[in-house]
Parts: structure tokens; C-alpha cells; sequence
């Protein structure tokens, strides 16, 4: 079985069928609208489970419309979900690994199906383009391919090798004594109970990938969505149902929505929960394994937690690439992603003719309602993320220059619609270490490379990084130099973000990141497990 990226835009582009593309995105637009305003249960050990207390989820679009109404679950819930998860744990574990696999490539069927009804959702609940929201479903099959095929090849992390025997006998035993033949098994697995924490902006490509690195090596998990200030709950719900039907047995799979204080507290402090997959700010991330290790609890944790991420813009630049791959990374979804671009080094001798062509460039953006295809930048998602911009925005214009945008837009609906930013200020201010998560960019020079690989590795994250260069010794010195996991060169697509499954290792560096290891590659479902050998005396 050989894996492919599924890629649902590029193949109907090839094919010449970009408008069947959007007729099946928009008729799913149309009927996902009967499903909004309903109320979803919490699924716990197979039972749909209720609250006192219902959360109200709104969609960023337009905060009139009610995607629905969702449990506010209690630290109760979550004790009960991690109980039915160690339950389920041992059934699930001693599994054959090829029986789980087989669940999970149906799972991915079975999204791959319904793909733009979950990719018009995804829209309404997070603020997503059409290519974006498809994009990330087609990422999470991805992730389920890729990962069944990563168990398969490597035949479920087991081993055996033997120990040659030997027929002299020594009078007592010591390290390197002669001994009878062993037959040694070397085996990857489980470590039982994971809670696992998504974020709102990636509620389903993230909510599937980490489900799944622990479900197929044969955890046990309780899923909270974003379910407070950013709500993505549907989605949510809907990888549920989907899982479910694909053969994910009671208990081993279970869904807690509500708010992190509770839920995501007693992920981390309770002592049957034996690891934390989480993508989110540093801040949470750091919290939770500062709370753990004063609880005396030694989790796994596996976790991504922001970036604060640079390009550098030499002259030897091809500029027009340059200024596309900027503008993507740095405003495509409104600057929302971990993976976005938010600092530029540019070489000073050029600095004006590239900041004329990123502006023209960013000029051409529409701004909007995400679900009309001509929209390119959609609304943040929340008040405080309006907050966040608009403090942000008078800061620069205290002590720097805005070069372009910083007001709010006026799209027609009742959401938080805002220019892209494009400011001038020197690198030593603390916006160029802060992560904003708002589209707003800032712009530094520099004179040669040295300097600019300083710059842009001043900063305690270590996620994504991109550079635009046409010399070679330039391209080495920032290969060898840069200190992010995910590096992009000369790329026009996207200077930042978009790394696809089974190409790029998706991983952070520094404060990013805690394992070194990334999403999407060969290393990620081993975190997953820990390593065991037996060891049999044969005779």
C-alpha cells in the first residue's frame, strides 16, 4: 500500500474541473444550514451524556448564526470519560495492530465521502476560505492514511532478534558471561489513557492527527474541542460520529466538550491520564506540564505550542515569489495559524521595491465573507482576537510605521473583519518575539545574511521559518543556520505554512515544540508508545 496526499483542489484543477470543485462546495454550504441551532450530546463510553449547563457556539462569520448548542461539561465528566477509557484500554491494546489499522483507513473513507460537507462546516465554525477548510479535511486523511501506513511498514513497532548461545559455561554471571541462546522481542506499546486538547484552528486536520497517533498504536483517548472563547465543537462532534462508524468501539473514543479550566485540568492532574497531546499557546502548554510535575505525575506530553515565525528576504531574492509567499503565509486566514509568517528581514538595498510589490500584492486581497470564493481573508475568530489586533495596532503606531491596513473592515455581517497589517519597526521591540495570532506583519532590514539569521532566530519559538534567495552559498548559510523545524526556501506557494503529510515533518524547535519530533513523519506515532523487550532463555 503506497501512500498519496489527497490533494482534492490541485487533482480537480489539473483535471479542469475547478468548478465542480466549488458546486460541491457551495451545495454543502447550502445544506449543512438545517443542521445549525441543534443540541449535541458529549459521547462518553458510547452513552450520550448531558450537562446542567449547555455552551452556545457562534460562528465567527456572522455571530447571528448559531452553529449550535453544546454540554458544558464538568470535571465530573472528564473523570467518568477517563474512566471508561482505561476500561476500554486493555480490549483496545491487545488488538491486533492490523484490525485497528483497518478501522482507521475506513475512518479515512468515510471522511473522504463527505469531505465538503465537513469542509462547509469547518467555514461556518472557524472562518475558513473553501480552499482552506478543504485543505484541512483533506489533511486529516492524510493523517489517517499516512499513519496506518507507517503501522503496516513497521509491522506494529515489533521485533525479534536472537542472541547466539554458547556452549562454554561460566561459574557465575556477569555482564558478557557466556549463556544459553535468548529469543528477544522487542516491542513499541501503549501507554494507556491520552487526553487530547485541540485548538480552534485546526479543529479537525489536528483534532484527527493527534487522535489518531494515539488511538492506532492502541490508546485509549478523551477528545476536548475548543469549547470556550474559540469554539469549534461541531466538528468535533462530527469526528465522533465518524470514528464510530468506522468501528472505534465504546469507551475508546470519548468526547468532553466544556471549558479547559475543568476539562482539560483534570486531563492534566488526574493520575489515570498517562499523556497529553495538545496543540495551543505556549502559555497553556507550559501550565499544564508545570501543574503535572507539581502533582508529582510523570506524563508523556506531546505538544506544539506556537511559533513566531521569520523570513528572510535577501537580494538576490527572486521578489515577485518573494512577495507572493509572504502575503500567503503571513494573511492567509487572517494570520491564525501557528505556522504563520509574522516577521520579515528583508536586505536593505531592496527593501523599498519588495515593500511595494507585498503591498500590491496584499492590495489584491479581498476581504470578506470566507464562504464567497472570491474572499481571500476571512474574520478572527473572537472578540479578544479583535482586542488583540486593535492593541496591537496602536502600539506600532506609537513606536513604529503601519505601511499598510490596520483598520477594521465593514463587511456586512456581524463579525470581526480587519485589514492586514503591514508595519516597519526595529527588531528590538517585544512585538517581534510576541505571538499575536492576528494578520499583522512585521518588516526589519538587515545588511548580510549573518545578521539577518541572528534576527530572526531571536526569538524563543522555533516552528516554521522561510527564506528567498537565489545564491546557493546564501541558501547553505540559512540551511545550516536557522533555527526552526520547518524550513521552506524560494517557495512561492506559502513562505511558512503548509506542510503536507508524509513530505514535510511538521515539528517545532525550542519553546515550539517538546519532543523534537513532528506531525506527519516517520517519528510521530512512536511518541505514542514506549519500548518494552522480553527476553526468552530458549532450552
Amino acid at each position: 500500500m503506497t501512500f498519496e496526499n489527497e490533494l482534492t483542489y490541485k487533482k480537480l484543477l489539473e483535471a479542469g474541473k475547478e468548478s465542480e470543485f466549488d458546486s460541491l462546495f457551495d451545495g454543502a454550504v447550502r445544506s449543512i444550514k438545517s443542521e445549525f441551532g441543534k443540541t449535541h450530546s458529549m459521547y462518553i463510553a458510547g452513552n450520550e451524556v448531558h450537562s446542567d449547563e449547555l455552551l452556545e457556539e457562534r460562528s465567527p462569520i456572522d455571530r447571528g448564526i448559531i452553529i449550535g448548542k453544546f454540554q458544558k461539561g464538568k470535571r465530573e465528566h472528564a473523570k467518568i470519560a477517563v474512566q471508561a477509557a482505561r476500561s476500554a484500554f486493555s480490549d483496545w491494546s491487545s488488538m491486533d495492530y492490523r484490525e485497528r489499522v483497518d478501522i482507521f483507513l475506513r475512518a479515512a473513507d468515510l471522511i473522504a465521502k463527505e469531505k465538503f460537507r465537513l469542509g462547509a462546516i469547518l467555514s461556518y465554525e472557524n472562518g475558513k476560505s473553501r480552499y482552506e477548510s478543504v485543505g484541512e479535511v483533506d489533511e486529516a486523511i492524510d493523517f489517517l492514511r499516512y499513519y496506518s501506513i507507517e503501522m503496516l511498514k513497521n509491522k506494529g513497532y515489533a521485533r525479534t532478534v536472537k542472541s547466539p548461545g554458547s556452549k562454554m559455561v561460566a561459574a557465575e554471571g556477569f555482564q558478557g558471561a557466556p549463556s544459553d541462546a535468548e529469543k528477544i522481542r522487542v516491542l513499541m506499546k501503549p501507554y494507556g489513557v491520552f487526553g487530547v486538547i485541540a485548538p480552534f484552528n485546526f479543529p479537525v486536520s489536528i483534532s484527527v492527527g493527534m487522535s489518531t497517533g494515539a488511538l492506532i498504536t492502541g490508546n485509549t483517548v478523551v477528545f476536548k474541542p475548543s469549547s470556550t472563547d474559540n469554539m469549534a465543537m461541531l466538528t468535533g462532534i462530527n469526528i465522533y460520529r465518524i470514528f464510530k462508524e468506522a468501528g472505534v468501539p465504546d469507551g475508546v473514543f470519548n468526547v468532553v466538550t466544556g471549558p479547559g479550566s475543568e476539562i482539560g485540568d483534570e486531563l492534566v492532574t488526574n493520575g489515570d491520564v498517562a499523556g497529553i497531546a495538545f496543540t495551543g499557546s505556549r502559555a497553556v502548554g507550559m501550565g499544564m506540564l508545570s501543574k503535572s510535575a507539581s502533582a508529582g505525575l510523570q506524563k508523556t506530553f506531546i505538544v506544539e505550542m506556537g511559533g513566531k515565525n521569520p523570513v528572510i528576504v535577501s537580494k538576490h531574492a527572486d521578489l515577485d515569489k518573494a512577495a507572493m509567499g509572504v502575503a500567503s503565509a503571513a494573511f492567509g486566514y487572517a494570520g491564525q495559524k501557528c505556522s504563520a509568517l509574522s516577521r520579515v528581514y528583508v536586505h536593505e538595498s531592496i527593501k523599498e521595491l519588495f515593500i511595494s510589490k507585498l503591498i500590491d500584492m496584499v492590495r489584491a486581497l479581498k476581504i470578506g465573507n470566507p464562504l464567497e470564493k472570491q474572499n481571500y481573508v476571512g474574520p478572527l475568530i473572537s472578540a479578544s482576537a479583535f482586542a488583540r489586533y486593535d492593541e496591537t495596532v496602536k502600539s506600532i503606531r506609537t513606536s513604529g510605521r503601519i505601511l499598510y491596513g490596520g483598520n477594521k473592515v465593514n463587511a456586512g455581517l456581524d463579525g470581526f473583519y480587519v485589514e492586514p497589517v503591514i508595519a516597519e519597526l526595529g527588531s528590538s521591540n517585544d512585538l517581534f518575539r510576541k505571538e499575536l495570532f492576528v494578520p499583522i506583519l512585521l518588516i526589519d532590514t538587515f545588511k548580510k545574511i549573518g545578521e539577518a539569521l541572528e534576527k530572526a532566530n531571536d526569538t524563543e519559538y522555533g516552528l516554521t521559518a522561510g527564506f528567498y534567495s537565489k545564491k546557493r552559498g546564501e541558501v547553505k548559510e540559512f540551511s545550516d543556520n536557522i533555527q526552526a523545524g520547518t524550513v521552506y526556501i524560494n517557495r512561492a506557494i506559502s513562505a511558512t505554512t503548509g506542510a503536507m503529510v508524509g513530505m514535510h515533518a511538521f515539528v517545532g524547535w525550542k519553546k515550539s515544540g517538546f519532543t523534537g519530533k513532528g506531525t506527519g513523519s516517520r517519528f510521530y506515532l512512536q511518541q505514542f508508545l514506549r519500548e518494552q523487550s522480553i527476553s526468552l532463555t530458549e532450552g
